[in-house]
């Protein structure tokens, strides 16, 4: 009996010592084995642990070295991974007579690196937010989050509508249908915030879905289902700030995990600070590590072990989730050197994938400055292959609206040759930041046509912003809610639902037939993915530009005049060649191509020359 009760105590005391330690999290939560970079950053928290050991029980796996954080509630464990193998290894913490064991997985790659495609030239990406495109499941509206509950209220443009990855995945067949080949939701991790946390851009977890927006295993049944119906998904990131909802923000890792040590210090967003000569230091750091807003922590991707945990997190994501492409927010915001090792790596793991840069700025130079392999960044490559085509989406409104005008978006084009890539160049008219294209509702598509003419058939990569295929408009001179506005017939009770033509007014039902036309035209088509660009200067308000690729050409006419016009054909024999005919690709007619055209005000023709 004695000899009972001493085993007892002793086994006891043994389980004590090892539920003494306690851990929080560990991010990842799990990783794989096989990948091209061998080493793994295992982020640990929990109360005082920073001065545990940490041992691998596995010969195939080793613990190269641990980092302890200011904070004593964190621990960095670098593991080296080049000879592991998928499956189970343990991991032994002791803090003197305290130990713990802790299981870590390695799952096995189910999915080729080489088989996430990217998008391309011969993609258009469809820009939808989530909060406002659908309410597939009402039972997640309203759900008791850890820092704040925001109650749905669609009267306010500002606040939860309620949308969220299940309405999204409930109308695939809708975005199938209209010509879209990839679907960009705006960031659907966790933000954990009061206010205007809808949009997605204020993250209080890296690895977590909202629950408002439905969990991880939504997230990857909506990524299935979207590539069975044959759509990409590009997943929106961000890497130079966090939520204030954030737990960094409670319990940061370094006292330089946030610029300026954790307070509020804003940016003054003098991007243009990068390649100004004359730019004082103090703007450059102004730029870089002022905050975003008060509400958004800007991180320091200098502190050499968040610069890990963003690499890995992404590589974690795109592994996890089979993702096709990144849209990075606010590039040029976060440190310049740690994002191109960021596009460096994730290009080598994956080398078919693509990530698209938001750099706004107004001018050419500024914009090409940030594509790999600039010529106008001497010295440096950024590795980022695609950037956001700011210049023609801020002439474009101007540009179609006013009458002879079309001369804006000729000079974009023409400075092309700054570009080292003009194919991976994200071209669009409007996005969630920006005034819609349609500023209020529209009684004639002919600006409408004339400007989805020119983003399907010119270079680089289209992308168009939710709704716009059924004449959803506004400004955002009040807020940015109102031109987020809701999708109708995403919710029940809805008085309208535009996801079906019987749904759609006779105007909207036009607008939609007209993309869905050019999209599916577009779709495969490799004159226009592929082609080269020539363009005339303007004659008379009319641009005129071919794109031929192979032997084949298309031939696009734009009249930005307000009144019909005869247009001579003469000027533009370069393009013409021996053709005498071209099928307009909406209509299927004949437009004969001999001495004159007539064009009615503000038409456009895409015509396939015969």
């Amino acid at each position: 009996m004695k000899k009972l009760l001493l085993t007892t105590s002793l086994m006891a005391l043994y389980v004590g010592l090892f539920a003494a330690i306690q851990i929080n999290k560990l991010e990842p939560a799990f990783w794989w084995a096989g990948m091209k970079n061998p080493e793994l950053q295992i982020m640990v928290y929990g109360a005082d642990i920073n001065n545990l050991q940490v041992q691998s029980l596995s010969p195939n796996v080793l613990v190269k070295r641990v980092v302890k954080a200011e904070s004593p509630n964190y621990l960095f464990v670098y593991l080296d991974l080049s000879k592991a193998t998928a499956g189970k290894t343990d991991l032994l913490l002791t803090n003197g007579r305290e130990k713990r064991k802790i299981s870590y997985e390695l799952k096995p790659r189910t999915i080729a690196p080489v088989s996430h495609k990217g998008f391309t030239s011969s993609d258009v990406i469809y820009l939808l937010m989530p909060d406002r495109f659908a309410n597939g499941n009402p039972a997640n509206d309203n759900l008791k989050m850890q820092n704040a509950t925001v109650q749905v209220d669609r009267n306010d443009p500002n606040a939860r509508h309620g949308g969220d990855l299940a309405g999204i995945q409930q109308h695939l067949d809708y975005l199938a249908d209209l010509g879209v080949t990839t679907i960009w939701p705006t960031p659907v991790l966790e933000n954990d915030m009061s206010g205007g946390s809808y949009h997605g851009y204020a993250a209080t977890d890296y690895y977590k879905v909202d629950p408002r927006f439905g969990t991880n295993d939504e997230y990857l049944r909506l990524i299935n289902k979207a590539h069975q119906k044959g759509l990409k998904v590009v997943m929106d990131m961000v890497f130079n700030h966090c939520g204030s909802g954030h737990l960094w923000m409670k319990d940061m890792p370094f006292g330089d995990w946030i610029n300026n040590g954790g307070k509020y210090m804003q940016c003054n967003h003098a991007k243009h600070s990068y390649y100004d000569p004359h730019a004082s230091e103090y703007d450059k750091k102004m730029m870089k590590e002022g905050w975003f807003v008060e509400s958004m922590p800007d991180l320091n991707q200098r502190n050499p072990h968040l610069a890990r945990y963003l690499i890995q997190n992404s590589i974690w994501w795109i592994e996890y989730a089979n993702l096709d492409g990144i849209r990075q927010d606010t590039y040029p915001y976060a440190d310049a050197s740690m994002m191109a090792e960021w596009c460096k790596e994730v290009f080598n793991e994956y080398p078919n994938f693509n990530i698209v840069g938001e750099a706004w700025y107004e001018n050419v130079s500024g914009t090409a400055y940030w594509q790999a392999n600039s010529k106008l960044n001497p010295g440096f490559n950024s590795n980022l292959k695609t950037v956001m085509d700011f210049p023609t989406m801020i002439n474009s409104h101007d540009a179609f609206y006013q009458d002879n005008s079309l001369g804006k978006i000729f000079d974009v084009v023409a400075q092309d040759y700054l570009y080292a890539d003009v194919n991976n160049l994200l071209v669009f008219l409007e996005n969630h930041d920006t005034d819609r294209f349609l500023r209020e509702m529209p009684t004639d598509l002919s600006v409408f046509k004339q400007a989805f003419a020119f983003l399907f058939t010119t270079r680089g990569i289209p992308e168009i912003y939710y709704g716009t295929e059924i004449l959803m408009n506004g400004v955002k001179q009040k807020s940015d809610g109102y031109v987020r506005t809701d999708f109708s017939g995403g919710w029940m009770g809805d008085t309208q639902n535009s996801y079906t033509a019987d749904g759609r007014t006779a105007l909207q039902n036009e607008a939609f037939n007209y993309m869905q036309k050019l999209l599916k035209w577009r779709k495969g088509n490799e004159v226009i993915a592929k082609g080269s660009l020539l363009h005339f200067a303007l004659r008379n308000g009319v641009y005129v530009y071919l794109r031929e690729y192979q032997g084949k050409k298309v031939l696009v006419i734009l009249n930005g005049n307000k009144s019909e016009i005869s247009l001579s054909l003469k000027e533009y024999a370069e393009a013409i060649g021996s053709s005498n005919e071209g099928i307009d690709v909406i209509t299927g007619r004949s437009v004969e191509l001999k001495d004159k055209l007539n064009l009615s005000a503000k038409e456009s023709l895409i015509l396939e020359l015969k």
